[in-house]
């Protein structure tokens, strides 16, 4: 955790989702099975809200959601860059941000797209839970490419 504990907190992104992000590389965050583990919801209200029907895990809806986690190669190619599979978000973030090489400035570019993806991931969850609205995988895309630069 220490690799990736240090790394969330990028000077160009907003405390906001630094905070977030290190909720979510602990697994922290009031997912449905988090909070059907809290005894808050009931085991039948923990389905993900992209419609794939599995529970909301934080693995499931960052990673292997056939909805959100399908952005993730969006976002690859977009930016040229070939995805590993993760068995873990803390996996997946030291990978994505590694995976163009090494130099510092590299790193922090990938950690700034990593740290924008989540956050966008996170806000549609929200916006379709509470808000009923839903936003395209596209569409997805581009407010990352716009939150980016």
């Amino acid at each position: 955790m220490d690799d990736a504990g240090h790394l969330i907190w990028h000077p160009q992104v907003p405390l906001k989702v630094s905070i977030f992000a290190w909720r979510l590389l602990r697994d922290r965050l009031p997912t449905k099975s988090n909070l059907v583990t809290r005894g808050i919801l009931s085991t039948t209200a923990q389905v993900c809200v992209a419609g794939c029907g599995e529970a909301e895990s934080t693995h499931h809806l960052f990673i292997s959601c056939s909805f959100f986690g399908s952005l993730w190669a969006l976002v690859s190619t977009w930016i040229g860059i070939s995805l590993t599979d993760s068995s873990t978000v803390r996996d997946h973030f030291v990978h994505f941000t590694s995976s163009l090489g090494g130099s510092r400035t590299r790193r922090s570019f990938m950690q700034l797209i990593w740290l924008v993806s989540v956050w966008i991931i996170w806000t549609e969850r929200n916006h379709r839970l509470f808000r009923g609205s839903t936003s395209t995988s596209l569409q997805l895309l581009d407010k990352i490419k716009l939150f980016s630069y």
